[in-house]
């Protein structure tokens, strides 16, 4: 087996329906663009803001936005737009530094802004525009700003469509040419009236028809997974959360037999998780599967291991190295497939654009450099929302669709410090308890989340008049739509109150249990 690198990022563009490109200028809101715009059944993809000009256009988009991004337009070195990129003819929309970075290669003029705008700001809309065609409300409404700079003087030929107290250049557009540009982020749910925004963009004037469904991009995939793979066998690393099942519902149903699901029983995983897996997909779906005990695999290789990404990186070494092993034995194996979805992506590795990395998953930044296997990653692109849904059109059990997420590496990353195995026994009970009772308060399904997170602190503590010296436990709840955001659950007290006893009392080794109250950002839903 030749040594591959990753598999490609994006899709070839499809032939038969609308799409539009978004160059990413490094926002952390860029995907949520995408988002928007893809619930409005319309397909598009994230590409670098660098993109070749050749690309671009031979990517033949409907229409193209070009993303906010943390840069100044002033600065040196900051990314730059190719002008013939407004010249295609197809329709742009600039956001925020996508407005400023056309006005500023156009002939308009960009400064540094005696007041910032950051968070909520009341945009007037003042001229009527197709890109505001038919939003509730009035002409004023609020708007989510994120800048440091702003437009002084426009394009010539350009006209003002909204103004703020700040941007007197808040929404424009060129009359003359598809060109518009706002200074607030429409993307964000904090701008009244932003998806239509986007949708009017989209649908009216870029002219898609909003033929995206998620049968489509089944269909698309399994044709895609065929003439990739062809007769050749492929393995799937599979874990048992929601994307990993998925991910290898997916592609069994585009090549059968071709695929062996290959379970790792690394240590690290929830109370019962193997049973669970053998039975959904050896019992249930009729999977070839092969289950691998590598406990005290793993548990040797972290032995030591504080740092979180030194953990994460030696899970996915490890990962790799079963597979392979496990792929050698089955024989004639070319590609693993892996559940990888676009928010690792975009927290891992500045694949897409310039956005700042926030942390490596052990299925995309954690891989080894050079690996035998090429990878298979047939849901990249999707968020967890999407995920789910091609879940139930491939008739996978409720079960196994609407589970919370649970991260590659396990509850190594809920074990603040090192990990060990007497540790992992500790959180696995905890974290059962805390599944049970959100379960037995009908909260599952409202969720996002929910875990139990062991800390690396000891407190004391009285239990039968006695005086203890033990461990700190965190409890994590939060809800969220697409992991990209998320506020911490606002759990009953009384919920509260029997996950604290019940773990106090069940659980040797902990004394004491607080409750996550943090969003994300600033924090990651994750601990580590």
């Amino acid at each position: 087996m030749a040594p591959a690198t990753h598999s490609p990022h994006s899709h070839a563009p499809r032939s038969e329906q609308d799409r539009i490109l978004i160059l990413d200028y490094g926002s952390q809101y860029t995907q949520l663009i995408a988002r928007r715009i893809r619930e409005r059944q319309v397909y598009c993809e994230i590409r670098p803001g660098t993109l070749e000009f050749d690309e671009i256009r031979a990517w033949e988009p409907d229409g193209i936005v070009l993303s906010g991004g943390p840069s100044s337009v002033l600065d040196e070195g900051s990314p730059d737009l190719d002008v013939r990129v407004v010249e295609l003819g197809v329709p742009v929309l600039g956001i925020c530094y996508g407005l400023q970075i056309m006005v500023h290669r156009l002939g308009g003029l960009v400064e540094k802004a005696d007041n910032r705008e950051y968070g909520r700001a009341l945009v007037k809309i003042e001229n009527d525009d197709p890109l505001f065609a038919d939003l509730d409300g009035g002409p004023e409404r609020v708007a989510w700003m994120s800048h440091g700079d702003r437009v002084l003087r426009l394009p010539p030929g350009w006209v003002v469509l909204g103004t703020s107290e700040n941007s007197p250049f808040a929404a424009v557009r060129d009359p003359d040419h598809p060109i518009w540009g706002v200074q607030f982020h429409p993307e964000v749910v904090h701008t009244d009236g932003g998806a239509e925004i986007l949708r009017n963009f989209t649908r009216e004037i870029c002219g898609c028809s909003g033929s995206w469904t998620m049968e489509a991009f089944i269909d698309e995939e399994i044709e895609r997974i065929r003439k990739r793979v062809g007769d050749r066998r492929v393995v799937c690393g599979l874990s048992g959360g929601v994307d990993s099942s998925v991910a290898a519902a997916l592609v069994h149903r585009a090549i059968g037999d071709q695929l062996t699901c290959i379970f790792v029983d690394n240590g690290l995983l929830r109370m019962n998780e193997r049973a669970e897996v053998e039975d959904l997909f050896s019992e249930t779906l009729g999977v070839d599967l092969v289950t691998v005990d590598a406990v005290q695999r793993f548990e040797n290789a972290l032995a030591g291991a504080e740092d979180p990404e030194m953990k994460r990186r030696i899970i996915g070494h490890q990962f790799i190295e079963v597979f392979e092993e496990e792929a050698q034995r089955i024989g004639d194996v070319d590609y693993l497939v892996q559940g990888t979805l676009y928010p690792d992506v975009i927290e891992s590795v500045s694949v897409m654009g310039p956005s700042a990395t926030i942390k490596t998953h052990h299925n995309v930044g954690g891989l080894p450099e050079r690996m035998r296997l090429q990878l298979l990653e047939p849901l990249r692109e999707l968020f967890k929302d999407e995920v789910r849904e091609v879940g139930r059109r491939l008739e996978l059990p409720e079960r196994a669709i609407d589970r919370h997420p649970f991260p590659g590496p396990g509850l190594a990353v809920r074990i603040l410090g090192e990990v060990t195995h007497e540790r992992l026994e500790v959180l696995r009970q905890a974290d059962a308890i805390v599944i049970e009772e959100i379960r037995n308060a009908g909260l599952y399904n409202e969720i996002w989340q929910a875990f139990a997170v062991l800390l690396p602190v000891r407190t004391v503590g009285v239990m039968g008049d006695e005086r203890t010296y033990e461990n700190a436990l965190a409890i994590r709840c939060v809800t969220s739509v697409d992991a990209m955001t998320a506020d911490w659950a606002r759990l009953p007290d009384t919920v509260l109150a029997v996950m604290s006893s019940r773990i106090i009392n069940e659980v040797k080794g902990i004394n004491r249990v607080v409750y996550d109250i943090s969003s994300k950002p600033p924090a990651t839903i994750e601990w580590e």
